[in-house]
């Protein structure tokens, strides 16, 4: 952001992008060469006012899925009914009212089964009628959403990184619980941070409309006198000081409308090369489908006025009246990209001279982006690597240390026959170290499917290390996660199907922004989805728990795993919470689903809390062939669901078992007599704890086995 662009006066002479006057002779043009059968004319006309027909769609639906296939129907019906249109330049007019039409019939077609479309305008008003009105209304919805797309950049990053989080929650797409799980605090953190970025948001609104005032302040302009320009903590410090204390400026507070009245009508999208550089979004040398298509994929609603938010493309979308209104165009903030985005794309220097096109990709330490991803000219980040990855292809991580310095989003998918693999190359140790990613941000998301990582170390991120969302048919094998500040691997979302993860260490992860409380080995929570297994893992000396499936509405199998050591602050964390530390959470939340997830052969030891838990998961669990020692608290708690436990031994725990009464428990240790320790053939875990065999399972160990009925618990061998 310049100086200028903060304090400037408002441009009304300038149209922003995709807003034309109805009379607009250049429009005329292009619909008479339209009609008359040429192709470019079509593309140009069709790309002008897309994102007009997006903002009007976008806003009756209120972002419901169903945008897309709106916008292409009436965009069709509009070519096809060009021929027709008498008078060229009224085009606009008459795509509006076109627009208008397809979305009430839309609406009054889904009155029946939405229910959440009841509370939108279904009896949109004709365009042609009570213009001025609506025109109004608009008008200043729009200039506030500019002003709030303007006050961001009077944020700093962790703000603006905030800002993204409770935005999504506003439009209903987080829970608060999840907001807090993406931030790696508890939901009361959450919502202390969520209160100071607002006030500050606040603030940051008011001295925007105050700069903005014509005539200005007296006091305001002589503040300012001498200011540069530049939006930093200093000056809002200052402003925010005047607009308190000065009843001029302070008025402007009184007609700010609530943040979450203006979200409704924003939206995020990747922002298109050209719009960001000024040009033109799409060439107008591509075929009017082709121009279709990437208006869809990348998803530009844009109205009429962008402001971009977040380097490599991220943007504010403000969803602009259909009305022939000037308004200023928006000013350019940076900011880190959220969780939650597409890696920004590279510059033209960083792009290899062509594709990759042979079967590895590779990736160095030493290498450069600038190189081809071949063996002899490696890349140097992962990142890179994943940007240009196709099915069929494996990545390969080079021995050494590979340094994350902004997160990395895997979002090209595979397919069952042309897998996308990623693992160390041969036998070399390849380390990620995230210790660089911004805090609040995930170090690896996979919004990808039939993928398969194997063989990385991954550590050091600030939050979560690596996040799987709603990936299908993926495999993670022999991964070693550890000492990150949040989860070690998250499956999550709907559609998280048929994944597995397979031998793999997931340890010392730990977080103190929610005194422990967050940080579990390995997770599958706040989703859904069949088919998904956990084998030859081990979670251990995590600050929360070994494995959670807290809100995870599908059955998960779990089959020789073991979890100790969870819950013990090892790292002198503040306040440290005691509520967590469990070996195998297999359920949680409020309410907590009823899920029959299934666990067999595995073993839970010197947990702070209990070794296994339904946490409150009422559903029908069957849990067999399992062993839990030395818990801190129950070895199996079971009080409110309908599980089966069958052949479990429970030894040395705080309380052997903790069992409702719709409990189906037979041929148990504790339905016995005469177990004692004094059974087991070995209670140190020392080789149990240790390296894993040459071919990546769990080591050969005699310990909880015991003498006298080897049906009894899990065979550690």
């Amino acid at each position: 952001m310049t100086g200028s662009d903060v304090h400037a006066p408002a441009r009304d002479a300038e149209l922003a992008p995709g807003t034309f006057e109805a009379s607009d002779p250049d429009v005329a043009a292009l619909v008479t060469a339209a009609r008359a059968g040429d192709e470019a004319a079509l593309t140009g006309l069709v790309a002008a006012h897309l994102p007009l027909v997006y903002g009007i769609v976008g806003r009756a639906l209120n972002g419901h899925a169903d945008v897309d296939d709106l916008v292409q129907e009436t965009m069709v019906r509009v070519i096809r009914g060009l021929p027709d249109l008498r008078e060229p330049d009224r085009f606009r007019s008459w795509l509006v009212s076109i627009t208008y039409r397809q979305v009430q019939l839309h609406l009054r077609g889904q009155a029946r089964t939405r229910s959440r479309e009841q509370e939108t305008d279904v009896d949109l008003p004709d365009p042609g009628g009570d213009l001025a009105e609506r025109t109004v209304a608009e008008l200043i919805l729009s200039e506030q959403r500019r002003e709030l797309a303007e006050a961001t950049g009077w944020l700093d990053d962790d703000d603006r990184r905030l800002l993204r989080w409770w935005w999504r929650e506003a439009i209903g797409e987080l829970t608060r619980a999840e907001l807090a799980d993406a931030l790696s605090v508890s939901p009361k953190h959450a919502a202390v941070r969520l209160g100071r970025m607002r006030t500050r948001l606040d603030e940051s609104r008011l001295i925007v409309r105050a700069l903005h005032a014509s005539p200005r302040c007296p006091d305001l302009a002589a503040l300012v006198r001498g200011w540069d320009g530049s939006a930093g903590p200093l000056w809002r410090k200052r402003l925010s000081r005047h607009g308190r204390g000065c009843p001029r400026c302070g008025a402007h507070r009184q007609v700010l409308l609530a943040p979450e009245r203006l979200l409704p009508g924003m939206t995020t999208f990747p922002v298109a090369a050209g719009l960001v550089a000024g040009g033109p979004a799409v060439p107008a040398a591509v075929s009017f489908w082709a121009m279709i298509q990437g208006f869809f994929a990348n998803k530009v609603v844009a109205g009429a006025t962008v402001a971009t938010v977040a380097a490599g493309g991220i943007g504010y979308a403000v969803l602009q009246a259909p009305d022939p209104v000037r308004v200023p165009a928006g000013p350019t903030v940076v900011a880190q990209p959220p969780p939650s985005t597409a890696p920004p794309t590279a510059s033209p220097a960083a792009r290899p001279a062509a594709p990759v096109t042979g079967a590895e990709i590779h990736v160095a330490p030493n290498g450069s982006d600038t190189g081809t991803g071949s063996a002899d000219r490696p890349y140097a980040t992962l990142g890179r690597a994943v940007a240009v990855v196709r099915p069929g292809q494996t990545i390969m991580l080079h021995g050494g240390t590979h340094r994350l310095t902004e997160p990395v989003v895997m979002t090209t998918s595979g397919t069952a026959q042309r897998r996308i693999t990623i693992s160390n190359y041969r036998d070399e140790r390849a380390v990620v170290d995230a210790s660089r990613v911004p805090d609040g941000q995930w170090a690896i998301t996979q919004r990808a499917s039939y993928w398969t990582v194997r063989g990385l170390e991954i550590k050091n991120a600030p939050g979560h290390a690596y996040v799987c969302v709603s990936c299908r048919h993926s495999v993670f094998s022999r991964l070693s996660v550890h000492d990150n500040g949040g989860i070690g691997l998250l499956l999550r979302d709907r559609g998280t199907v048929g994944n597995q993860v397979l031998d793999s260490d997931f340890h010392a992860n730990h977080d103190t922004s929610d005194a422990g409380g967050t940080a579990d080995g390995l997770a599958f929570k706040y989703g859904s989805g069949t088919g998904n297994l956990v084998r030859g893992c081990r979670m251990y000396h995590n600050s929360a728990d070994g494995l959670d499936l807290s809100q995870f509405t599908d059955p998960v199998t779990v089959d020789r795993s073991w979890a100790f050591g969870n819950g013990i602050d090892r790292w002198d964390t503040p306040g440290f919470t005691e509520g967590g530390g469990n070996g195998f959470k297999l359920g949680g939340g409020d309410p907590a689903p009823e899920v029959r997830h299934r666990v067999t052969q595995s073993a839970a030891w010197e947990n702070a809390g209990y070794g296994f838990t339904e946490a409150s998961n009422r559903g029908a669990l069957s849990i067999s062939n399992s062993t839990a020692f030395r818990n801190g608290k129950a070895g199996f708690a079971f009080v409110h669901s309908v599980s089966v436990l069958r052949h479990n031994l429970a030894l040395a725990n705080r309380d052997e078992t903790w069992l409702g009464e719709a409990v189906d428990d037979e041929d148990n240790s504790w339905n016995q007599r005469d177990w004692a320790t004094t059974t087991l053939r070995s209670g140190e875990p020392d080789v149990a704890e240790g390296p894993r065999q040459a071919d990546g399972s769990l080591p050969e160990s005699t310990f909880l086995l015991n003498r006298r009925d080897p049906t009894m618990g899990a065979d550690m061998r």
